[in-house]
């Protein structure tokens, strides 16, 4: 019965493109769940109150899950200039009232399909093994554990990749 919901429930969420109308959320989605778990840091504002500059004028796209046309989830993909990595997964986030939708699956399989589509060889990510159902996500859409990269953020003790040559 759960899962029938579930189904029905995703068939209603749609992911677009962000625009700047789409701005305050992308922050206030974000902000909710690292102040729930962890602190604000200095790079999380850079992409949270500069996504225009940050994220899109570098080359990066942002994905808005809509569930009855309000916005419920972001994601972004972040251009890297890493000689490993194309882009990173970044700013994933769903309001913990829409939880349990496939929101975050349904943005997860869209950024891996718009990081293919715009060619990229390996995505990566960061995130804290305390977000058990983020974790799950990630190695769900394919990603595997990695180490070694320089982090801006003091709550990263996990870092993931995920190869996309394997699909091609």
């Amino acid at each position: 019965m759960q899962e029938h919901k579930k189904l029905r429930e995703s068939k209603e969420v749609r992911i677009v493109p962000y625009t700047p109308a789409y701005q305050s959320a992308f922050k206030r989605l974000n902000e909710e769940w690292i102040s729930t778990y962890f602190e604000m840091e200095a790079a999380d504002y850079k992409a949270l109150d500069h996504p225009q500059a940050y994220i899109l004028d570098q080359g990066g796209k942002i994905l808005v899950a809509l569930y009855k046309d309000q916005p419920v989830g972001v994601c972004a993909l972040i251009k890297m200039t890493d000689p490993d990595y194309d882009y990173e997964m970044a700013k994933m986030a769903v309001s913990p009232t829409s939880q349990g939708k496939s929101i975050g699956w349904l943005l997860g399989q869209e950024i891996v399909k718009t990081a293919y589509e715009l060619g990229a060889k390996k995505i990566f990510l960061e995130s804290n093994t305390i977000l058990k159902p983020a974790i799950s996500l990630y190695y769900k859409l394919g990603f595997e554990k990695v180490a070694g990269h320089p982090t801006p953020y003091k709550r990263c003790n996990i870092q993931m990749e995920l190869d996309l040559t394997k699909k091609r």
